[in-house]
């Protein structure tokens, strides 16, 4: 292995070890939940979720579960609020 490729791995293992560098713009997911897979997607600062509760609220348990993985790396989902 040469001295560059060396070098290049140092540096992504440092990376690794600092998660604030990495801030996430937009991506889409398979959740896998206790009665079926959900689609979960990220784009621009706003989640979103084919699940019944999240159309309801704006944040569900697949949202949080990500928020929680990719913690630093997304803005946190706005829950709405229930009518009064």
């Amino acid at each position: 292995m040469d001295s560059s490729m060396i070098g290049k791995i140092e540096k992504a293992m440092r990376y690794a070890q600092e998660p604030d560098r990495i801030t996430f713009q937009e991506f889409k997911v398979h959740f896998t939940g206790d009665h079926k897979i959900h689609m979960v997607g990220y784009r621009g600062g706003q989640w979103s979720c084919d699940c019944e509760f999240f159309a309801a609220r704006g944040v569900c348990s697949h949202v949080m579960t990500l928020e929680r993985v990719l913690r630093g790396m997304v803005e946190p989902a706005a829950a709405t609020p229930l009518p009064a």
